[in-house]
């Protein structure tokens, strides 16, 4: 029952369409027809030409993956496997949205939310290889492209470090490898087609 009351909590936070809502409801924009349809921070600045709007969305999202993931904490005894589904469902939910014939978001701050307390060694690696890689190619997709990908070989390779801080007391490396792959191979899921774009572009820069 456990794990059923874990999954459902993610999955319903994470089923909340953030920046439809507040797109809607602010400047009367559908956020799946508009820009580049995505259903996220980024998208909703760029469409309505607000920070503060984008701002909202992102603070909402990342909420998305630290509440269910704090409620099943002090539902459940602390391990990965409670959390981690609480996690995942959410960031699942978020991606490919029922309430929006699955389309979503990225699911970069629902992650983020709730790696603060599963992994929160995850979201600094993240952050900084992001960080590096935009500095050199000013591009925001490629930035997170390759945070997403080397952050899981780093999992990979490093879990042992990862395991060293975090919220977790019954810490479990193949679950939290196995937790951090999952999120990580969603956000990955839903940046092939920019991917695609960007590869299709430069092949296009390189013929002409």
């Amino acid at each position: 029952m456990a794990y059923l009351i874990s999954s459902l909590l993610g999955y319903l936070f994470g089923s909340i369409p953030t920046a439809y809502i507040v797109l809607k409801r602010a400047k009367g924009i559908d956020i799946t027809t508009s820009g580049t349809g995505n259903v996220g921070a980024m998208n909703s600045y760029e469409v309505s030409g607000s920070k503060k709007l984008g701002i909202i969305v992102f603070i909402i999202d990342f909420l998305k993956g630290l509440i269910p993931v704090l409620i099943v904490l002090q539902l459940f005894e602390q391990n990965y496997s409670f959390v981690g589904l609480a996690l995942v469902f959410s960031i699942f939910a978020h991606c490919f949205n029922p309430w929006l014939n699955f389309n979503g978001g990225r699911g970069l701050a629902t992650t983020a939310g709730g790696s603060i307390v599963i992994a929160p060694l995850l979201l600094v690696t993240w952050v900084i290889i992001w960080l590096v890689f935009y500095l050199i190619k000013k591009d925001i997709l490629v930035a997170n492209i390759f945070a997403t990908i080397l952050t899981l070989i780093t999992v990979l390779i490093g879990h042992d470090l990862y395991s060293e801080y975090t919220m977790i007391t019954d810490k479990n490396l193949n679950e939290l490898v196995l937790i951090s792959s999952v999120s990580l191979i969603l956000i990955f899921i839903k940046h092939i087609e920019p991917l695609k774009e960007i590869i299709k572009q430069n092949d296009k820069n390189k013929n002409d």
